[in-house]
């Protein structure tokens, strides 16, 4: 399902795209572009925000409890449970 935004940029913007688009061969896909930049930096605000959380805890009990969490997501995979990955 897609969902149709109207957005503003700034007339720089929008021709230093355009032109980074179609040095890649062709017209390019802006929408693809500013789908694929908004789920990086969705994930990078997502990476900040678990660091802040956990900044109160000393670095070898975060790893372990990593650690642990991965340990368990592989046995649960190696058990058929995985599912998707997205």
């Amino acid at each position: 399902m897609e969902t149709r935004w109207d957005i503003k940029v700034d007339e720089e913007v929008d021709r230093e795209l355009r032109a980074y688009l179609a040095g890649r061969g062709g017209r390019g896909d802006i929408s693809g572009f500013v789908e694929e930049a908004v789920r990086e930096k969705l994930f990078r605000v997502s990476v900040e925000e678990v660091k802040e959380r956990n900044a109160s805890y000393p670095p070898e009990e975060v790893e372990a409890v990593v650690a642990e969490a991965v340990a368990e997501a592989r046995r649960s995979e190696a058990r058929g449970a995985g599912g998707s990955r997205y």
